[in-house]
């Protein structure tokens, strides 16, 4: 079944064949991590020690990745990454996702990173709303500062850690406020976590816990930040560059695989050998300066009782042979019991998770192989699924399997097994069929069940706090005795498929509403008082389904029929309904939602299917509804041209103004008659990702000097540009047929290329290359330095109020150096900033004009901004209306 909304698929760069493959496959090409010898010399590495580090920064992005490869898989201590965010309000280079969208993209990239690097993640319930220059906004106006310190110590009291790493120093040289943020709440949490008054409502389900050291990993992203370093005396120096034998890499290379990771965020990065020094100081805890654990015992002997666990994992990493791992087997077994008695004695999570290693251990050695697949990824509460559980034993030691269960879902039935021992490489398999229960919830991710509170996610289930995603929707648990010793091996029931280009994947069991509604996302605009029909598609996510729909709609708003009915034969089968809505005659602004009843039971959500190459499908439900605003806007442009950039869906906001628009591809560009336009666009970072632009931009400003209008979006200056977008992941299908990222080779035609441009204007203009030169709030005073510019009159009146109701922020990347033959337009800054007169810029050209903006009118028009469509008509017209 592939449910609707499903992401066109992109050309995938080509992957190297080297040990990188079995080591640290791409994610979502393999969705493997490691296996064989090296899986199982680590693990044993792993279960003889003790120590912990938890590293806390901000955003996806932000960690150390170096510094994690080498905790995790160089020093074999367990190592978490805590972002605060899930990345919600950065850009995406590799489709048009934004907000609730881009984070779950985001925390995945996250997920991904971190089976390479081999740290687990975390993430509080903070909202990343976009760049921030103080910390003062962030946890003064923006996020609830209590909350979110209270998320950072519930992750420390659950995690355990010795060592508390902090990316940033909490000062304004971290740049970022959220930056400085992460940092300020981590020093807070060292402390409050060890406090039984701090947040006592934790203590029903964790106990207080004090980290022994805080320490930070001093940032050295730049020239200036280095020479700093190099003045603080008693640093600890690592080098991140050491080679480890074991893994065939060195961490510095293992990071760049790991990095690489973050796509939508254009993070490839090299992967490079030779020295990498990162340097860290102690800010709380005995000082440390020779090793991040010194004097922390961070072996067994810490365990009272633990001595003889220790030796006994000794002999068997001792006992390790490559050939026959089965070997290890009885010393495994061994330690077992005795492990097992001193995690029921203290109660110690810690040792509960190294008995668990231990048990995968065991059967790793044992050549014991496990799974629990599903017949289909996506079910409807009420329907049904088979589950085939599969054990195997690939090795000559003596495996049998017990039983198995299932767990997770209500009614979950039996999995009659009789206890039988394994035949070598033969797998025995047992399938039931799984009823979902009616009342099953949809598999909705955690964070997103519930309305937010302002810039933090509203989330029930204290438990659930924390985790990067939601817990399986049914669980497989076998029972096993290897050689002799019994063992507990736990599996997600997930849905195993080929695929004709990557091979063979996975994807979460998904639990969805019957039918989808395909209606909302970006707003619904009426630029005069017509009736406009909207199309309502319905789709099927499970067999035959029949039913209605309705529409509720703001006062002074009508639609008509007042109900549609609608059957569906079968899964994935589709039909329109269609209504006719009619506007009130003044501005409005409100909500329209479409409801559809199924057997008595009410739909009110899509089902929208977010799908890349690098990370598992991922299912959500956003609600079948959109913004729906009345507003007057008039148009001088009626054909416009669009040249798509990273992904953005100003397209959709330009044809709800009235215009026809046209996507403009590399043969448009070469030697198409660009004179049938009015005006002609590009879009969010298009100067970017498209050659075939930056190659023909002369013929952009020939078209603006025979009396055409061009407008250039921001972008992002780059030492040597490239076009990423060829290849660079998949790609969502824009509502419109906006296409993106690597969807966008079909529309260049050409290669990436490094043609160099001096600016992107007829004279010279230079883009900021610095987070300084942006205005981050969005409520931040807009005025006009050149008030008589017809632009700013004609046809729509712009004044003061059509900057009212911003989301995120007013700009990026404005312009620094520019021409004087420009006129800038707006002017706007940051409370307490100097004047930034750089974010649009405007000149006649010829008989055209030219203007350059860097306001984010990509965040704007989708939301329905009521004045970003008038300025924006205005734009569209300026040629038109300097005359």
């Amino acid at each position: 079944m592939s449910l609707h909304r499903s992401r066109l698929r992109a050309a995938f760069l080509a992957l190297s064949v080297t040990l990188l493959v079995c080591l640290f496959p791409a994610p979502g090409l393999s969705q493997r991590s490691l296996s064989g010898e090296t899986k199982l010399r680590l693990m044993l590495d792993e279960i003889g020690n003790l120590g912990s580090v938890m590293m806390i920064a901000a955003h996806p992005d932000d960690e150390n990745t170096a510094l994690l490869a080498y905790l995790a898989r160089g020093r074999h201590v367990r190592t978490g990454y805590l972002s605060l965010t899930r990345g919600e309000g950065g850009q995406n280079l590799i489709g048009s996702e934004q907000s609730d969208e881009l984070g779950i993209i985001r925390t995945q990239e996250l997920l991904a990173a971190r089976k390479i690097d081999g740290a687990e993640q975390y993430f509080t319930r903070a909202i990343d709303f976009g760049f921030t220059k103080t910390a003062d906004e962030t946890l003064g106006t923006k996020w609830p500062r209590e909350k979110v310190l209270g998320d950072v110590v519930w992750a420390i009291r659950r995690f355990r850690p010795d060592v508390i790493l902090l990316r940033f120093t909490g000062t304004p040289r971290d740049g970022h406020g959220q930056h400085q943020a992460s940092a300020i709440l981590g020093k807070e949490a060292f402390t409050a976590a060890a406090d039984p008054n701090r947040f006592p409502e934790q203590l029903k389900y964790v106990k207080t816990w004090q980290a022994q050291r805080l320490m930070t990993n001093l940032p050295s992203f730049n020239e200036e930040q280095r020479k700093e370093i190099e003045k603080i005396a008693g640093k600890l120096e690592l080098d991140l560059g050491a080679y480890s034998p074991e893994l065939g890499y060195s961490y510095n290379e293992i990071a760049g695989m790991s990095r690489s990771q973050h796509r939508s965020q254009a993070m490839g990065t090299a992967e490079r050998r030779g020295a990498a020094p990162s340097y860290l100081v102690t800010d709380r805890g005995d000082k440390a300066r020779k090793d991040i654990f010194e004097n922390i015992n961070i072996g067994w002997s810490r365990v009272p009782g633990g001595a003889e666990v220790a030796i006994l994992l000794q002999q068997a990493t001792a006992a390790f042979i490559p050939a026959h791992p089965e070997a290890v087997v009885p010393l495994l077994s061994k330690a077992r019991p005795k492990m097992a008695a001193l995690a029921r004695s203290s109660n110690d999570p810690l040792l509960a998770r190294k008995l668990e290693q231990l048990d995968e251990a065991i059967a790793q050695a044992g050549g014991v192989w496990v799974e629990a697949v599903s017949d289909k990824y996506a079910v409807t509460p009420g329907g049904e699924f088979k589950v085939t559980l599969t054990a195997l034993a690939r090795n000559p030691a003596q495996v049998t399997l017990s039983g198995a269960r299932l767990s997770g879902m209500a009614g979950a039935p039996t999995v009659a097994i009789t206890a039988a021992q394994l035949t070598t490489n033969k797998p025995s398999q047992h399938s039931v069929t799984v009823k979902v229960p009616a009342s099953q919830p949809l598999s909705q991710p955690y964070w997103l069940r519930m309305p937010k509170e302002g810039a933090m996610y509203s989330v029930a289930d204290l438990e659930e706090v924390g985790r990067p995603e939601n817990a399986p929707v049914l669980t497989a648990e076998f029972q096993l005795k290897v050689g002799g010793t019994e063992i507990t091996l736990k599996r997600p029931v997930e849905h195993r498929y080929v695929d004709r280009v990557y091979g063979e994947l996975t994807r979460p069991l998904a639990i969805v509403p019957a039918v989808a509604l395909e209606f909302g996302g970006s707003a619904l605009v009426f630029a005069d008082s017509n009736p406009r029909r909207i199309q309502v598609p319905v789709k099927s996510n499970g067999g035959k389904a029949g039913g209605e729909v309705r529409l509720t709609v703001p006062a002074g708003w009508r639609y008509a029929p007042q109900v549609q009915h609608f059957e569906l034969g079968g899964t994935n089968e589709e039909t329109v309904v269609n209504f006719d809505l009619t506007p009130p005659p003044g501005e409005s602004d409100g909500r329209v939602s479409a409801i559809a009843t199924v057997n008595s039971r009410q739909i009110t959500v899509d089902t929208s299917v977010i799908e890349y190459p690098h990370f598992p499908a991922q299912t959500l439900f956003p609600a079948a509804e959109s913004r729906l605003v009345r507003v007057e806007v008039k148009t001088a442009a009626k054909r416009v041209g669009y040249v798509v950039g990273a992904g953005d869906e100003v397209p959709i906001a330009l044809r709800q103004m009235g215009c026809e628009v046209t996507l403009l591809d590399r043969e448009d560009l070469v030697q198409g008659d660009l004179s049938r336009f009015d005006a002609i666009v590009t879009g969010v970072r298009a100067w970017n990702t498209r050659p075939d632009l930056r190659a023909n931009h002369h013929r952009l400003f020939q078209y603006a000097e025979e009396g055409g209008t061009v407008i250039v979006q921001y972008n992002v200056p780059e030492a040597n540009p490239r076009g990423r977008a060829a290849g660079g992941g998949g790609t969502r299908a824009a509502p419109a047929g906006v296409p993106s990222g690597g969807a966008l080779a079909a529309i260049t035609g050409a290669a990436p290329d490094t043609t160099q441009l001096e600016h992107m204007g007829p004279y010279p203009l230079q883009e900021s290359r610095d987070n300084k030169d942006r205005v981050t709030v969005e409520e931040a005073p807009v005025v006009f330095p050149n008030p008589r510019l017809p632009l700013l009159h004609a046809p729509n009146e712009i004044t003061s109020k059509d900057f009212e109701g911003w989301i995120q922020e007013r700009g990026v990347n404005f312009a620094v150096e520019w021409d004087p033959r420009y006129v800038s337009v707006l002017e706007s800054h940051d409370p307490g900033e100097k004047p930034m007169l750089g974010g649009m810029l405007y000149t006649r050209y010829g008989k055209g004009a030219y203007i350059f903006t860097a306001y984010s009118w990509f965040r704007q028009l989708p939301a329905g901004v009521p004045g970003a469509y008038r300025v924006f008509a205005n734009m569209l017209s300026a040629a038109k209306t300097q005359q």
